[in-house]
């Protein structure tokens, strides 16, 4: 089992600017061994959050980006014909389990409902994980911890979390940073200066107060991170914007004629 959980081991340090006491948070709660839930937009660092807390508490940590056709089987696991003889193939849960991991369920609203309550026997103080299809049933060691995430704002009523799975959860709300902590960000990951990343950052926050005025999401972090990696190779501010803010959040012609004068009269 050693061998082959090594390969989910966060190996080097990720790069994370904590705005609060998230870190403090998650660590109690990963010593009281209770499951978290991580709310927020997209791209505001939610799943690198989870990658420097696994760093730093020494744990693998194994992600499964939740969508619509994830079934419990294949979070579980399933048998599988090899040869003549069927064998038993652990699914991404269960490998969590088994190794005392983090497992990670990003945007675990995506999922089928039959398929979240599964996780309900992990989210209490049974701790245990039910194998119905071996007729065995796996108690959860102390360094397990669920983790999941999901974005409010941007779920419909049909697809949000039953309050019966809700409450099983510790929930921590995330946001994007303020202007100074983004700026060093986006420079640090980006890799270029101070003073053009504090652009970059103005040209979000400005992006993200038109929600609400047909636009759905704001510009996230990580598309500011990606537009200062296109400038770092050698692109032009304004390119850059263009492909990695205006282009990716709206396909409306009006919408992204006004980002892209926000664009202009910042750079």
């Amino acid at each position: 089992m050693e061998l082959a959980v090594e390969k989910y081991k966060v190996a080097d340090e990720p790069f994370y600017l904590p705005v609060g006491d998230e870190v403090e948070l998650f660590e109690a709660a990963y010593k009281a061994k209770l499951p978290a839930m991580l709310k927020g937009p997209t791209g505001c660092g939610k799943t690198r959050f989870v990658e420097h807390m696994a760093w730093r508490l020494g744990r693998p940590l194994i992600t499964v980006a939740c969508h619509e056709d994830l079934s419990s089987t294949d979070l579980v696991g399933r048998f599988l014909l090899e040869g003549e003889e069927t064998v038993w193939h652990d699914g991404p849960m269960t490998t969590a389990v088994r190794a005392g991991a983090i497992l990670y369920l990003d945007e675990v609203v995506e999922a089928r409902k039959d398929t979240v309550v599964i996780i309900h026997p992990l989210t209490d103080d049974r701790r245990r994980l039910p194998i119905e299809k071996r007729g065995t049933v796996l108690d959860a060691p102390p360094e397990f911890m669920l983790v999941v995430s999901y974005n409010p704002g941007y779920q419909s009523i049909l697809k949000d979390l039953k309050q019966s799975t809700r409450q099983r959860f510790v929930a921590m709300e995330f946001d994007y940073p303020e202007a100074e902590a983004e700026a060093t960000i986006v420079a640090k990951e980006g890799g270029i200066d101070e003073s053009t990343a504090a652009d970059l950052v103005k040209i979000g926050q400005k992006v993200r107060n038109l929600r609400g005025h047909g636009l759905e999401e704001g510009v996230s972090t990580r598309l500011l991170i990606y537009a200062a990696q296109l400038i770092a190779k050698g692109i032009s501010p304004v390119a850059a914007a263009e492909v990695a803010i205006c282009s990716p959040i709206t396909d409306d012609r009006e919408l992204q004629r006004s980002i892209r004068e926000i664009v202009t009269t910042v750079i």
